[in-house]
């Protein structure tokens, strides 16, 4: 019995500094009622505190998975035996990708604050989608574990078309 490839997850997390401007949004709305005392001013800076950590958090929980035969990037489930290669794309690249060289019907997974990316080829051809765009801060190590998931996907449909 062969082993399934090994699973893949990747949270992309927004990165510190945003934890640092939502406290700079709450200090902002304890200032707006600073004049109203200091009991609304800590509410208004525990308030606004939590309330940019909240979407700071949100906007970084997005993740991307390799497991059971299927990429899941977002809300995109992709079985791996319906993409093609994977391209690694460096911060030019994949600056690149996200602008001019673009698909207006490609998957995007973007996070602007992670500089690399992985571009794969979606080879369903009852699938308009092109490609799929992934930002991902460990790009060789995402595109090796599609690759050994699709070979473990294949060598599992084998015996059962035999």
């Amino acid at each position: 019995m062969q082993l399934s490839a090994q699973p893949y997850e990747e949270r992309l997390t927004a990165p510190r500094s945003w934890w640092l401007i939502s406290f700079l949004v709450g200090v902002s709305f304890a200032l707006i009622v600073f004049p109203f005392g200091t009991l609304p001013m800590l509410g208004g800076l525990v308030g606004g505190t939590a309330a940019a950590a909240v979407v700071a958090s949100s906007y970084g929980s997005m993740r991307i998975r390799v497991v059971g035969g299927n990429l899941i990037a977002g809300e995109a489930k992709v079985p791996v035996t319906a993409l093609g290669t994977a391209e690694i794309l460096d911060a030019e690249e994949a600056r690149a990708w996200r602008t001019h060289k673009a698909d207006t019907r490609a998957f995007l997974l973007l996070r602007a604050y992670i500089p690399t990316a992985l571009r794969v080829e979606v080879t369903d051809p009852q699938d308009p989608t092109p490609y799929l765009y992934l930002s991902t801060r460990e790009p060789q190590r995402l595109a090796d574990a599609l690759r050994e998931a699709r070979a473990a996907a294949e060598a599992k449909a084998k015996p059962e078309a035999a």
